[in-house]
C-alpha cells in the first residue's frame, strides 16, 4: 500500500493543498507537525496526529515535530470564543529559539509585507471573533497565523520541509504558511489536514472520558483508566478508531472486524483495540498486564475467591480506608465522586458496588465484613473502581 493510498484508508486527509495525492508516493521529504506546549501531557486527541505522522515516518519520510514554544505563549484562535491566559515563557521550547529575538521591525519587514489584510479577516474563526456581538480579538492573537507561517518559513528554509502537518482547525494558519514560503522564496510547499475525530455514538469530539480527557501520561490517566477507555468506545466508531489509533494493517484490521460483526456483544473490536493503543502508549509489558486485570476485574469470579495475591496484582488506584469512614467521604476521596451531592445521587441510582454487590443508598459506611483480607474493590458504574485495604 503506498503513502496515498494508506492515508485515504485509514482516513486521514481531510483538507490538502495536493492536486494529486499521489505526489505523496514519489521520493520521500521532509514534513512538519507542531504541537501545543501549554500543557504537560497530550491526550489522545492528540495520539491521532502522532498517529497521522507514524504513517509518513513509516513510508520513509523525514518528521521535524515542533513544540510551539511560541506560538503556545500567544494561543491559537482557532476554535475559540474568548482569548486564553498567556503561558509562562519559562515552560516553552523549540520555535521560540528562532521568534524570541527577532525585533518588531524585523518581523513587519520580513514576514508581515507579505499577507494582506482582506484574506486574514475573512478567515471563519477570525470573523467569528471580531463580528457582531463577539468578544473580539486582540493582534496578540490575530498574530498567531503570521508566527505559525514564520515557522514554516524557517523549517523550509533550515530542514528543507515541504509539508505541514495540521489539525482539521488549522488549515488557515496552515494556508498562511505556505503562501509566506511561495512569496519570500518562490517555492511551493504543501499543507494536509486530520479530520476532526468524532464519536458516531454521540456526534460529540472524541477523546473524552466521564473524568475529562483521557490523556498519556499515566499519572493523569493510568494504565487501566486508559484501556478501560479503549474497550468502552462505541461499536459504530470501533473500524475506524483502530484504522487511526493502531498500527495495524488491512488485513489484520479486516479480520477483527469481520470476528466483531460475527458477535458484537463480545467486544472483540475494542478488546483488540484497547490492547494495541496501550501497547503503543505504555510499552507491550503494562498492556498484558492491563489486559490481565480486566479479565480478573470483569471475569465471573467473585471477589470472595480473591486471594492476597490476586489482589495485590490488580494495577488499579489505590486507598486505605478506616472501617468508620463515610462511604459518602471516601467516594469523593477516591474521584469516584466530584462532590457529597453527586456521591448521593450515585447511591440513590444503584451505581455504587462494594466487590460487585450493589450499595443500597440507606449504606453509610464499610463495614469489616466488606473486605476480603483487608481488601476490598470498590466500584462506580461499569468500569471506575478503586482498591481499598483497611486499616
Amino acid at each position: 500500500m503506498t503513502l496515498s493510498e494508506e492515508l485515504e484508508w485509514r482516513g486521514f486527509i481531510n483538507q490538502t493543498t495536493y492536486r494529486n495525492l499521489h505526489e505523496l508516493d514519489t521520493a520521500p521529504k521532509t514534513f512538519y507537525h507542531g504541537y501545543d506546549a501549554s500543557a504537560d501531557s497530550q491526550t489522545v486527541g492528540n495520539l491521532a496526529a502522532m498517529m497521522f505522522d507514524k504513517v509518513f515516518m513509516r513510508h520513509g519520510w523525514k518528521a521535524v515535530i515542533l513544540a510551539g514554544g511560541a506560538t503556545s505563549l500567544i494561543g491559537d484562535p482557532g476554535g475559540k470564543d474568548s482569548e486564553r491566559p498567556l503561558q509562562d515563557e519559562k515552560t516553552m521550547v523549540n520555535n521560540l529559539d528562532w521568534t524570541k529575538d527577532l525585533t518588531v521591525i524585523d518581523f513587519l519587514r520580513d514576514i508581515g509585507k507579505h499577507f494582506s489584510m482582506t484574506p486574514l479577516v475573512q478567515r471563519d474563526y477570525i470573523a467569528k471573533r471580531i463580528g457582531e456581538g463577539s468578544t473580539g480579538i486582540s493582534y496578540t492573537e490575530f498574530s498567531y497565523s503570521l508566527l505559525q507561517a514564520l515557522d514554516y518559513l524557517h523549517l523550509y528554509d533550515t530542514k528543507q520541509t515541504v509539508l505541514q502537518l495540521g489539525g482539521a482547525d488549522q488549515w488557515g494558519n496552515c494556508l498562511s504558511g505556505v503562501e509566506l514560503v511561495r512569496k519570500a522564496r518562490g517555492a511551493e510547499v504543501h499543507v494536509m489536514t486530520l479530520p476532526l475525530i468524532m464519536n458516531k455514538a454521540t456526534g460529540k469530539k472524541f477523546g473524552k472520558s466521564e473524568q475529562g480527557a483521557v490523556w498519556l501520561d499515566p499519572n493523569k490517566t493510568s494504565p487501566f483508566e486508559f484501556y478501560q477507555f479503549w474497550l468502552n468506545v462505541d461499536d459504530e466508531g470501533a473500524e475506524g478508531y483502530l484504522k487511526t489509533f493502531t498500527e495495524l494493517d488491512k488485513i489484520t484490521i479486516d479480520s477483527v472486524i469481520a470476528k466483531f460483526e460475527q458477535n458484537r456483544s463480545e467486544r472483540f473490536a475494542q478488546k483488540t483495540l484497547a490492547y494495541e493503543v496501550t501497547k503503543l502508549v505504555h510499552g507491550a509489558d503494562v498492556a498484558e498486564k492491563t489486559r490481565q486485570d480486566s479479565q480478573q476485574l470483569f471475569s465471573k469470579k467473585p471477589f470472595d475467591s480473591f486471594t492476597v495475591q490476586d489482589f495485590e496484582q490488580l494495577d488499579i488506584p489505590r486507598h486505605t480506608v478506616a472501617h468508620d469512614e463515610s462511604l459518602i467521604d471516601l467516594l469523593v476521596r477516591t474521584a469516584l465522586a466530584s462532590s457529597k451531592s453527586e456521591a448521593r445521587r450515585f447511591l440513590q441510582a444503584g451505581a455504587i458496588y462494594i466487590n460487585d454487590k450493589q450499595v443500597s443508598a440507606e449504606v453509610t459506611g464499610l463495614a469489616e465484613e466488606d473486605f476480603n483480607d483487608n481488601y476490598a474493590v470498590l466500584r462506580r458504574g461499569k468500569n471506575n473502581q478503586v482498591l481499598l485495604t483497611l486499616k
